[in-house]
């Protein structure tokens, strides 16, 4: 399996005439995510898992149909919307029907919109957008689409699993919501300000404000605020760079209560935590490494450590992905027209390599899946960032939001 960055369309032009060259029967997957500027890390460790999987659990399985092969084709984004819609093109141009992307919401927003629009005007030519981690809501509910599959839990269930947390800690009276000023981190601050009115009005929220995503690089001011404002706890969608920034200045500014995250692991987030981490750091996600669900589960996680011994296994969910995919082209009998693999997609049941059922939400492809509330910790099987920290499974809702309304009015072909 090839994996190769792609930087503009004279690469791409040579990849693909390569390729026609060999006559390689391939199943291509464009992964159009950051892999420079300051969320590289996260998207690199993306790719990673990507590959892995592709090769572990199809490849190595011998494939999809006749023996087609997974190949993973990445695209550089830099974290643009405008970016991602030209490496978009340039996938397409390929002949590659796959779409996988999830490091921003404003992104994923911007691919479901174009791909909707170019399936639109050309039949013959469709493409089928993976979704792994881009949470809106809004994706599968008034922006939703037949192309458009997400593999994550949305921001609203998650923050639904995070308050129940939240609400039982009775040291809590008062909250600070802070997050990135995109898509994605105006849905967090929403979601938390209905639910904790919903579940827990007496709660306080002593602060929400967002901040310019990837450009602050001193978080010192919204650590002071935070601090004045006497929060017991902090709530935040931040990923990535942001996450380490605004994590380790609101502790070094002597906040000691809990910070309620959506992605704070992996990715050099529970290295730069270590110890100060613990008891201060949760996390709402799917997929379980500690304790590991099963046998299989920990032979996988050994394998990909022993490939990339710097990299994490932070996105369980991309073998969902992977392997819902490969069922989906094998019961549609065909890779090319992506229209038979939707339908085949759309109610999906599937069991998943990290434990649990998984079910395609057929009206708006929204997955629905276990996700768990986890702490960041030193007792853990696997670590993340060869730290010696990791996140430990604390509670688990079971097929969370099965039955949460959408208002996804989706248009079939």
């Amino acid at each position: 399996m090839r994996t190769t960055t792609m930087l503009g369309l004279t690469t791409a032009l040579t990849l693909a005439a390569s390729a026609f060259a060999a006559g390689a029967d391939t199943v291509k997957i464009a992964f159009i995510d950051p892999l420079s500027g300051p969320f590289a890390g996260t998207g690199t460790n993306g790719l990673h898992q990507y590959e892995f999987a592709a090769e572990e659990l199809v490849n190595k399985q011998g494939g999809v149909l006749d023996g087609d092969m997974f190949e993973i084709v990445a695209f550089d984004n830099k974290i643009s919307p405008k970016e991602s819609l030209i490496q978009l093109q340039v996938a397409i141009d390929q002949g590659i029907r796959y779409i996988a992307q999830g490091n921003s919401s404003g992104v994923a927003n911007a691919l479901t919109e174009a791909i909707n629009k170019h399936n639109r005007r050309n039949p013959d030519d469709r493409v089928l957008f993976l979704n792994y981690s881009a949470v809106d809501p809004a994706l599968t509910n008034d922006k939703c689409n037949f192309w458009h599959f997400r593999f994550d839990a949305n921001a609203d269930i998650k923050m639904d699993a995070l308050t129940d947390s939240i609400v039982t800690n009775d040291e809590i009276e008062k909250v600070y919501i802070i997050g990135q000023d995109y898509s994605f981190g105006k849905a967090v601050a929403a979601a938390a300000v209905r639910y904790l009115g919903e579940k827990a009005p007496e709660i306080e929220i002593v602060g929400n404000e967002l901040h310019p995503i990837g450009k602050v690089k001193d978080f010192t001011p919204y650590s002071r605020k935070i601090v004045a404002s006497e929060a017991d706890a902090v709530i935040t969608g931040n990923w990535g760079a942001d996450m380490v920034g605004l994590g380790k200045s609101v502790l070094e500014n002597g906040f000691t209560g809990p910070i309620y995250t959506y992605y704070a692991a992996a990715d050099g987030i529970t290295a730069a935590f270590g110890d100060a981490g613990v008891g201060s750091l949760r996390l709402v996600a799917e997929g379980q490494l500690n304790p590991p669900p099963n046998d299989r589960a920990s032979e996988y996680i050994q394998a990909f450590k022993a490939k990339y011994p710097d990299g994490n296994l932070s996105q369980a969910r991309i073998t969902n992905v992977i392997e819902m995919l490969a069922k989906a082209i094998n019961e549609a009998g065909t890779a090319d027209d992506v229209v038979p693999v939707a339908y085949a997609l759309a109610g999906m049941e599937h069991e998943s390599l990290w434990g649990g059922n998984l079910m395609m939400r057929e009206e708006d492809h929204q997955l629905i899946q276990n996700v768990h509330i986890m702490e960041h910790t030193s007792d853990v099987v696997h670590d993340h960032d060869n730290s010696g920290f990791g996140v430990k499974v604390v509670k688990t809702v079971e097929m969370a939001a099965a039955d949460s309304p959408t208002s996804c009015k989706m248009r079939r072909p």
